[in-house]
């Protein structure tokens, strides 16, 4: 386990941030440490050849007959997103230092740490002479933080030699503490389904001039309006089916009354997603399509009136409607002073089902963390394997390690970190998973 804790520093010290100088280079030294720590994954799988660093590989399975074939896909992704230089650090980023059981730096978490499990988990089965029953395939993708193109072309390339997986497993949930009003146990959260996505911008205008003389009127109060009445008028709160399965699956574990109330989600769908709504972040974003202003800009200079004022504006998009729908809304809430430009958008993914992969994920669960309760979850993040899910239905989200609110605060953020124990952890479960195919 020791080399499996020193893979993982290895690839955290690979500053694979697309886009910064020298990136080729990192990646060719992160595929460098995985063949140097994994020799017989890399001798036994067969490797097909992706563009831009990507990595697809099959460790074929026992069974040939093509009427019992049912594959599965791991995935994860190689590359970070950057770390602020005006951040600071406990432990530098890109050094993966190890202190009192903890493993540090950028990526541990998102998602370094699950493609080195992954890794690590098929390095000990080949070295035990263990053989999946299916074909197994990894999927690594090398652009996922800049919404890129290498897994559409893992996609196409399953599609090109007629796999039909009957499982795909991405980052998404973790098993988390906390996380839900009334419950001590840590939950696994695995999701079946992520959130849509719009990246669009609010452009107020208005003429311009000298500072001296501001009118009433001007771009950034149009803007500041606007951006005020998207905060007033949240998007309608409604609970989708795997949140209701999510609720049922917690209820036994809910205290006090609050568990009566959740037991009954399906007839109580309407009032309970109100009182979602209104609990907090989180679980207002399990609730709704929301609205966050990402991006301010205004006058090139304090002396000058701006003649536009923008904001970013990010819609995470509930699995209850599509993309144009909550679009639409933002445009009549904002009213004809403001112009709406979308710059991407693509709908909700569909909702896996909670059939036998899906039972296979909670057994595992079960097997491996015996304190941890595995439930449905929607993903309010986006993920590779959204890409996945157009084609094939049963696409999960899970990456099988411990997360606290410390950690869930340092994802994209300062400090990310993973403990030695949990890591080790989701290593046993994803062994536990091939060996439970």
């Amino acid at each position: 386990m020791t080399d499996a804790v020193a893979a993982l520093q290895a690839a955290v010290g690979r500053r694979t941030v697309v886009g910064e100088p020298d990136v080729d280079a990192e990646f060719d030294g992160l595929h460098e440490d995985l063949r140097s720590h994994f020799p017989r994954l890399f001798e036994v799988c067969e490797q097909v050849e992706l563009p831009d660093h990507a990595l697809l590989l099959r460790w074929p399975g026992e069974r040939r007959d093509a009427a019992d074939q049912r594959p599965i896909v791991l995935m994860a992704h190689q590359d970070v997103v950057p770390v602020n230089p005006r951040d600071e650090w406990t432990h530098p980023a890109y050094d993966g230092e190890v202190v009192d059981g903890v493993i540090w730096g950028r990526g541990t978490l998102d998602c370094k740490g699950s493609l080195v499990a992954i890794c690590a988990a098929v390095e000990e089965l080949l070295a035990e002479g263990v053989r999946p029953e299916q074909d197994v395939w990894l999927s690594f993708g090398a652009d996922e933080e800049v919404h890129g193109t290498t897994a559409p072309a893992a996609v196409e390339a399953l599609r090109e030699r007629g796999v039909e997986p009957w499982l795909v497993l991405d980052e998404g949930g973790m098993a988390v503490s906390g996380a839900f009003p009334g419950v001590s146990e840590p939950l696994a959260v695995i999701g079946l389904t992520e959130k849509g996505v719009v990246e669009a911008e609010l452009i107020a205008r208005a003429e311009g001039g000298h500072a001296s003389m501001p009118p009433k009127n001007s771009a950034p109060a149009k803007l500041a309006r606007a951006i005020l009445t998207l905060e007033k008028h949240p998007a309608p709160a409604q609970l989708p089916e795997p949140a209701i399965a999510m609720l049922q699956r917690v209820a036994p574990h809910v205290h006090g009354p609050f568990g009566a109330l959740v037991s009954r989600a399906a007839t109580l769908r309407r009032p309970l997603s109100k009182i979602f709504a209104r609990l907090g972040p989180a679980t207002a974003a399990m609730a709704r399509t929301t609205y966050a202003i990402t991006q301010l800009s205004g006058a090139p200079a304090n002396n000058v009136l701006a003649t536009t004022a923008t904001a970013g504006v990010n819609l995470r998009v509930a699995v209850t409607e599509t993309a144009e729908e909550a679009i639409d809304r933002v445009r009549t809430l904002v009213g004809d002073d403001i112009e709406v430009v979308v710059h991407s958008a693509y709908d909700p993914s569909p909702v896996a089902d909670l059939g036998d992969a899906f039972e296979l994920l909670e057994r595992t669960t079960r097997e491996v963390m015996p304190d941890v309760v595995p439930v449905p979850y929607v993903v309010m993040a986006a993920t590779d394997a959204r890409h996945f899910q157009q084609v094939w239905h049963n696409c999960y989200r899970f990456n099988p390690f411990r997360m606290s609110e410390a950690q869930r605060q340092s994802l994209h953020s300062v400090d990310e970190h993973l403990t030695v124990d949990s890591y080790l952890e989701g290593i046993r479960w994803y062994r536990a998973l091939l060996q439970g195919l």
